[in-house]
């Protein structure tokens, strides 16, 4: 049994990972400082699931803060962090970066520095997708150039690769560094599309697509991520490794698997191209497989089928959620 420090533990992909951590039988030190990103009922309700499991122990820290992460610290050996805490969205990012950096790079810096102190034996950071850009060759391996994010909510996680690379180099610190693509699963951000598509067909709202529907993303169920990130803790030495599904799908796909299972028609609402987004995603696994034993296991009709009856079970507010941009 393994100790584990877990940041944005209230957050979609971090609840799904503490989950299956205290599966395993270890214990998990949940951390989040529990922001209005976006409707904090989602975080609550992810939350409220975890505080009754044995073994989870949740406390309000803000990353950004190094004195709070110092104080919640306290005298605790933690076996790993986790950090997956982080201001997350593309498009947001444009309007406001300056807290994407704060948290995505200063927050970063705040734990790193930290787990040098503490000689935390295992750093795992995540990271995005949308680092590849626009221009490179598909799919996207790791040794592909990504210094030209499109987005500052992509620029503040390239920043927070390099200062891992800092830190490993400096500090002889074990950091994986785990690139998401487009994850999805029951109780998701609702400024993804699948949390957005579904809640909009279903209540016979406007569906505003972005582009001609043709883009493409490799989505990825969330608790293929969970595992992808849980395995990610053994010692690898500095490392950046893609989970993602290996079969990217468009838009248009994926409003259309989403009408058949809700039995309605998406009221399609077209605007221009977002400048921020990329056209395609589409990720090459085979890194994972060999260094992680990682594949993902949940085709995207399986995905979508959970989504869709996750949020029927709660519709009486997942409706009344927010869902712009």
């Amino acid at each position: 049994m393994a100790h584990y420090l877990l940041t944005g533990a209230a957050g979609f992909i971090a609840s799904s990972v503490a989950d299956l951590l205290l599966c395993e039988g270890h214990t998990v030190a949940g951390w989040d400082n529990l922001n209005d990103a976006y409707d904090p009922r989602l975080k609550d309700w992810r939350l409220e699931r975890l505080r009754k499991r044995e073994g989870f122990e949740f406390t309000h820290v803000d990353i950004r803060d190094l004195e709070a992460v110092r104080k919640a610290w306290g005298t605790q050996r933690f076996d790993a962090v986790i950090n997956l805490a982080a201001r997350a969205g593309v498009r947001q990012s444009v309007v406001d970066p300056w807290v994407y950096a704060k948290t995505n790079f200063l927050g970063v810096i705040n734990l790193l520095e930290t787990c040098v102190q503490r000689e935390v034996p295992k750093f795992v950071q995540a990271s995005t997708s949308s680092l590849y850009g626009a221009s490179n060759p598909r799919p996207f391996s790791e040794e592909t150039d990504s210094s030209r994010p499109l987005s500052p909510y992509a620029a503040s996680k390239g920043a927070a690769e390099m200062m891992c690379h800092s830190y490993s180099h400096l500090h002889n610190l074990d950091i994986t560094i785990l690139r998401y693509f487009t994850v999805y699963g029951p109780a998701g951000r609702p400024d993804m599309s699948i949390f957005r598509f579904i809640q909009w067909i279903a209540e016979e709202r406007p569906l505003i697509l972005y582009g001609d529907g043709e883009q493409e993303r490799d989505f990825t169920f969330v608790q293929d991520i969970a595992r992808g990130t849980v395995a990610a803790v053994r010692p690898l030495g500095f490392e950046l490794i893609n989970l993602g599904s290996d079969q990217p799908y468009t838009m248009m796909d994926v409003i259309r698997r989403i009408e058949i299972l809700l039995d309605k028609k998406a009221i399609l609402d077209r605007r221009p191209t977002a400048p921020a987004d990329v056209r395609a995603t589409w990720a090459n696994i085979e890194k994972a497989g060999k260094l992680l034993d990682w594949e993902p296991h949940t085709s995207l009709d399986d995905g979508l089928e959970a989504c869709v009856r996750w949020y029927l079970e709660e519709r009486d507010w997942a409706q009344d959620i927010v869902t712009s941009d």
